[in-house]
């Protein structure tokens, strides 16, 4: 049994997928559909139900994948303990972050970053908040900067700062007049959001079905510069935070009439080993935290 064929395993589970684990993983298809062969021939069981559509784990597929992820979150510990003995001279962050605050937050915290730690690697991963915290449950990031409203117990959270969600309309639209807006007023008109996978689309749509209306969707896009740009346009408005919906001459930011407010901040899996990589990332945005907060427009 090899170390390599736990992680297909897992990944395959996971994402209920081979495709995808392979594209995730970045090898080809067969070796993983290899490699899960071979781990199920040694097994002597059939870890995965292959006459579902989805990839399903079997009974006895779910008890081993409970068991091996221990051990692999295990390993992946000691290979974190042995590296700190390098005392920073290497290092790899792996932080997941939102579009939206991607764009307007990010840099300013990534260039100071590394300038006090130039020896440090930090791979970026642009998703929703929903996915990051998803991804963070499974060992598969060490941070987010993300909206932790609502966050799971077992997230650390850093709170950095407060933002609001607003209505961003053409600045040649009748809505934008308004001092604020309803949701009733919202579907009336065509509506930009985010994709699945945003906490902000998650709330929206919450918001709305709580006030009895249905939102005429007419496109999904995670590109904060695209809806930018097509609510310019007029094809539609789109809900975005303070710190993205800047002055515009082409757009309007408008509050809800029932003001939505979201904390944002770091998150960290509460049970998993803290490298002296990551300790430094972690005392980087404590130390510079009012910095931070500062630099999000309000």
């Amino acid at each position: 049994m090899e170390l390599r064929q736990l992680e297909y395993f897992q990944m395959a589970s996971h994402l209920h997928n081979i495709t995808r684990a392979a594209e995730r993983l970045r090898v080809s298809q067969p070796n993983i559909t290899v490699a899960i062969k071979k781990l199920e021939a040694e097994l002597g069981i059939q870890l995965f139900d292959r006459s579902q559509k989805q990839l399903l784990l079997t009974p006895e597929g779910k008890i081993f994948l409970t068991r091996i992820e221990l051990a692999l979150r295990n390993i992946q510990d000691a290979v974190l303990e042995v590296n700190d003995y390098k005392q920073l001279q290497k290092g790899t962050i792996k932080i997941g972050i939102p579009p939206m605050m991607g764009a307007y937050l990010f840099p300013k915290i990534f260039s100071s970053f590394q300038k006090h730690y130039p020896h440090l690697d930090i791979f970026l991963q642009e998703e929703g908040s929903v996915s990051i915290r998803e991804q963070l449950e499974r060992d598969e990031l060490d941070f987010g900067i993300i909206i932790i409203s609502g966050a799971s117990s077992n997230l650390q959270l850093l709170p950095m700062s407060k933002s609001q969600l607003l209505c961003c309309v053409p600045a040649n639209s009748p809505l934008a007049q308004k001092e604020s807006l309803t949701p009733q007023e919202i579907a009336k008109t065509n509506i930009l959001m985010m994709k699945e996978g945003s906490f902000l689309r998650e709330l929206t749509m919450a918001k709305m079905k709580e006030a009895g209306v249905t939102p005429n969707i007419v496109l999904e896009s995670n590109q904060i510069v695209t809806l930018r740009g097509l609510v310019s346009s007029g094809v539609g408005i789109a809900f975005m935070l303070d710190m993205v919906a800047k002055d515009s001459p082409t757009l309007k930011a408008i509050p809800l009439s029932e003001p939505i407010y979201v904390d944002i901040g770091l998150a960290w899996k509460k049970d998993r080993y803290i490298s002296k990589a990551a300790q430094a990332f972690i005392d980087f945005c404590k130390n510079n935290l009012q910095d931070v907060a500062v630099s999000i427009p309000k």
